[in-house]
């Protein structure tokens, strides 16, 4: 007689990269055996050296929060913790800057959703993130990435404020996608930040951005400069010189603390070190052969796909190819060949 296999045992099998910063990289898949089991291993075993201790703080605040909040409708269920990282369970669900919601039942069920967690004695403290809220296909409100997460063995004036900051950023996303549906008492909550939340705001938040943005170069990209116009027709010259390139398309992306970056898609035969000895200055930061690009039925660019995947907007890209699935058959291997695994925002 075989023994019934564990899924909490079964090997991880990668299918996708989200994202990577110098604390994980965060990869979604399935587990080996049971390819109708989605899930997500933020993986810590590449972490450089110098980043180690910070990275593995957060993921055992990670781990103290999913083991807290499980049982939770709309909380990740974490499966194992081990060397390698975090497993989880994956999230169906659309983000809430693509989803919009702008029924009241989201928003009540989001409240249910920060009571629950309140009652056991957690925090999510990264919910001013739309990224970080979802609505499930069910039309329901989830939470994920709890690793700023904290548990709270007492419910003293610490925990308050902080569950109050986690309502206050639920208001924000209230305010921005249904406005119309604020009542009189959380506008007033929402004109009140705590004294904490504005002492963070002044002091620790910039110490914060000093270490993680110019030390730990992980950070949001700011910078104003239209590199593709600056740099953008010496680039094609010199790209579009070579016999073996038959088109380009330049991209900005947020570079970490320094910026912005330019991002080169060239349809071509070539690989990539061929393509890097073609240009010199100025350089694209990053370049990447690809066998098509993708076009609008009049043979233009289809810019706006390119432009989302060289930011690494990947619920976006998916969002797109769902709704297009020619787009993504010309899409999906630039995708899964992406060079930028950063989710950085640029601020213009």
């Amino acid at each position: 007689m075989t023994d019934t296999p564990d899924p909490a045992r079964a090997a991880f099998v990668p299918e996708t990269v989200h994202k990577r910063d110098v604390f994980s990289e965060t990869i979604s898949g399935h587990l080996e055996g049971y390819p109708d089991i989605p899930v997500v291993l933020r993986r810590l075993d590449g972490v450089p050296g110098y980043a180690r201790p910070l990275a593995w703080w957060l993921a055992r605040k990670e781990i103290r929060g999913l083991r807290a909040v499980q049982g939770i409708e709309g909380c990740p269920i974490l499966i194992r913790a081990d060397r390698t990282g975090l497993l989880r369970s994956w999230t169906s669900g659309t983000p809430l800057h693509l989803a919009r919601p702008a029924d009241p039942a989201w928003y009540k069920d989001a409240k249910r959703l920060l009571r629950e967690m309140r009652r056991a004695g957690v925090t999510h403290n990264d919910i001013a993130k739309p990224q970080n809220w979802l609505m499930t296909p069910e039309g329901r409100a989830a939470v994920i990435d709890f690793q700023l997460a904290s548990t709270h063995r007492r419910r003293g004036l610490v925990f308050r404020l902080m569950a109050r900051e986690d309502l206050r950023h639920l208001l924000k996303q209230k305010r921005a996608y249904a406005p119309h549906l604020l009542t009189a008492s959380e506008l007033r909550l929402l004109a009140q930040k705590s004294l904490p939340a504005r002492l963070w705001m002044a002091t620790g938040k910039r110490a914060y951005n000093f270490v993680t943005r110019r030390l730990m170069n992980w950070s949001d990209g700011e910078g104003t400069e239209d590199r593709a116009e600056r740099d953008g027709p010496a680039l094609r010259a010199a790209l579009m010189a070579h016999p073996q390139v038959h088109d380009l398309a330049l991209c900005t992306y947020a570079l970490p603390a320094r910026g912005v970056g330019l991002y080169a898609f060239v349809e071509t035969t070539l690989d990539a070190g061929a393509l890097a000895r073609l240009v010199t200055d100025p350089a694209p930061d990053l370049i990447q052969p690809v066998t098509h690009l993708p076009r609008h039925p009049d043979g233009s660019l289809r810019m706006d796909a390119l432009s989302l995947v060289a930011a690494n907007r990947l619920s976006e890209v998916q969002e797109m190819m769902r709704r297009e699935p020619d787009l993504a058959e010309v899409l999906q291997p630039i995708l899964a060949a992406r060079l930028n695994l950063t989710d950085r925002v640029m601020r213009r």
